[in-house]
This record gives structure tokens, C-alpha cells and sequence, in this order.
């Protein structure tokens, strides 16, 4: 399948923290976009964010996407699809909360670009690196090949009872599955190819909708409590992996732009943290906490992810740096008087 360098390009949950900045890049890339949103009011802040790409820009409402067809309308016309919108959050109290919409989201929108998407090329999904992860009693560098079994068949033997966060790897891991299996399924009625995105943590500035920290995502608000309040020192000793919101972004535009990298699989991420190498990293401010600084560089890191396959694929060799992102994060927080 050719590279896609032109042409317009479905968002879904275009409102949301990454997809904003999807939509972003991919306008200033030159493409058109079409934003799909829960409601009309969903869409007022994207309309004001991106009013001088004038009519390049536009907004399709998709009420619930795990309604069968729900994305039949949005995939007409449109040279590839940025599959983003699934649930993201730590709430849910039965699992299939998170499953049942992750996964008929993303089925049917790979449904309705088999019959309707009759000029798409490409179609990126957004999945995880809970997808990829198994909690390990070691150290493991994970690779593109690696798939998370563990956490479905944790929800599936402890039910409501799982931890919040094995439901939502579960939701993930569950839909992006899903998606590969109906690629194979229907290989001989599809004219475009299939990739997929799988970020760790996601970090960094926000332009979506958000008038207090209250209404931040779930992700970002972990950054805003951790950096903002006192934590113990075991806790600022936890971590993950990390990407900037805007590297990640990057990453969803060079996939569309890259003849290689249709069927593919990439990690994106930009190295491992707890969260007291980010108190390290951010300015100094009385208004953030400070922990024991120095106390991280000794932390042994448990989910780590090798990102070579999108340096040699895509071209990502560089990242933001910590000191960059918690600099511009919290200048974002500063001048909303946070």
C-alpha cells in the first residue's frame, strides 16, 4: 500500500488528550481532517482550537461507537483512519465496562471502513503498551512481538475484583487482538492496510478542553498529583515508561507518511522513570513537590520498552527529554493559573 501524504483523515475522539494532538499535527502536515466526537458540544472547543484551518477542518458527531455502524457515515470519503477513542480510566466496575466498548469500537470501525471506507488506504489504531506487558518477577525489554495474555486472564478468573489497572490492559490488549484477528479474517475484502500505535504513559501539555485539573485525563492528572502534592518515598520509587503527547503524536502522522510501515506494530516510547526523576526534572517552583532528589537514579525499571523497530521504520530517533516536557507541562499549568 503507498504512502498517504495527502488527502483526509478520520479522527475519532478527536476531543480527547492525544487525538487533539493527532489533529494537530496532521493539519499542519497538510492533510485535512475530520473530527469525530461523542456530541455537538463535544466539538466547540476543536472548532475555536483549529478555526484558522478553515474548512480543512470538520467535526461528524458518533454518539456511541460501539453501536453496530456507528462509524458508517464518519469513514465515507476519507484516505485513512486514526482510530483513537476508546475508554481510558481507572473506574470501571466490571470489567467488560472497559472491554465491551474498547473492543466493539474498534471492530466496528474496521467494519465500517470494509464497506464503506471505499477510498481509505490506511487505518492507524491507537493501542497500548498494556497491550504488550506482562508484569514479570524480572527486568524484561519488551519488543513489538510481546503480547499481554496475563491481565485477560486475570479479569477473566477475578472478575469485578481485578485491579482497576488490569481491567483497563485487559480492555487493551483485548481490542487491539480483536483487530489484528479481523484484519486476517477479511484480508481477501479489504483494499487498505492495518497499524497500530502502542504508547507507554503518555505525559505532556494539554490543548483539549481543560478548565481546571479536575477535568484533566486520567493520565495527565497522575502527572499533576505527583508533581503537585507530597508523596511518599516509596511511591515517587514507581514508575513506568513515558512518551510526550507530542512525539506520540509525530509517531501517528509518520505511519500514514511511510510506505513501510503498513502491517506493522510500533512501540513508542521515549525510556523509563519514577516519578522522582520527573521532580528532578521540573523547574523549581514552590508550588511543586520536591521528593529526595537524586533518589531515582538507582531504580531498577520492570516495563520497559525497545523502540527500535519506529527509529528504523519511522525515523523516531529522538524524543523529548523529561526536562522539556515537565518545563513545558508545567508553563501550561502556569498560565492557566493552576
Amino acid at each position: 500500500m503507498p504512502s498517504i501524504s495527502s488527502g483526509k483523515v478520520l479522527v475519532s475522539g478527536a476531543n480527547g488528550f492525544i487525538a487533539s494532538w493527532v489533529v494537530r499535527g496532521l493539519l499542519e502536515e497538510g492533510f485535512a481532517v475530520r473530527g469525530a466526537v461523542r456530541s455537538i458540544e463535544k466539538g466547540v472547543h476543536l472548532r475555536k482550537l483549529f478555526a484558522s484551518y478553515g474548512d480543512k477542518f470538520e467535526l461528524i458527531v458518533v454518539p456511541d461507537i460501539a453501536e453496530e455502524g456507528a462509524f458508517d457515515e464518519a469513514v465515507r470519503g476519507v484516505d485513512a483512519i486514526e482510530h483513537i477513542a476508546s475508554p481510558v480510566h481507572l473506574h470501571a466496575g466490571e470489567p467488560d465496562d472497559l472491554i465491551i466498548p474498547a473492543v466493539q469500537g474498534t471492530v466496528g470501525m474496521l467494519k465500517s471502513a470494509m464497506k464503506y471506507g471505499k477510498s481509505v488506504k490506511r487505518v492507524v489504531m491507537t493501542s497500548s503498551c498494556a497491550a504488550v506487558l506482562q508484569v514479570e518477577p524480572e527486568p524484561k525489554i519488551f519488543t513489538e512481538l510481546d503480547w499481554n495474555t496475563q491481565s485477560p486472564r486475570e479479569v477473566v478468573e477475578m472478575g469485578r475484583d481485578a485491579p482497576a489497572i488490569t481491567k483497563y490492559r485487559a480492555s487493551k490488549a483485548l481490542a487491539e487482538r480483536a483487530a489484528w484477528d479481523f484484519v486476517e479474517q477479511h484480508k481477501a475484502e479489504i483494499d487498505w492496510d492495518f497499524v497500530t500505535i502502542n504508547p507507554p504513559y503518555v505525559f505532556g501539555p494539554t490543548i483539549h478542553d481543560t478548565p481546571t485539573p479536575e477535568s484533566l485525563n486520567d493520565t495527565t492528572k497522575i502527572f499533576h498529583t505527583m508533581l503537585t502534592q507530597p508523596a511518599s518515598p516509596d511511591k515517587l520509587q514507581t514508575g513506568n515508561s513515558w512518551v510526550d503527547v507530542r512525539d506520540l503524536a509525530r509517531a501517528h502522522v509518520l505511519v500514514l507518511l511511510t510506505v513501510q510501515a503498513g502491517g506493522g506494530r510500533f512501540l513508542i516510547s521515549a525510556g523509563e522513570y519514577v516519578w522522582q526523576d520527573w521532580l528532578d526534572a521540573a523547574p523549581d517552583s514552590p508550588k511543586l513537590q520536591k521528593g529526595v532528589p537524586g533518589a531515582g537514579k538507582d531504580a531498577v525499571h520492570f516495563l520497559c520498552y525497545d523502540a527500535s523497530k519506529a527509529a528504523r521504520v519511522l525515523g523516531m530517533t529522538a524524543y523529548r527529554s523529561m526536562v522539556e516536557t515537565a518545563r513545558d507541562v508545567t508553563a501550561d499549568w502556569e498560565a492557566r493559573g493552576w
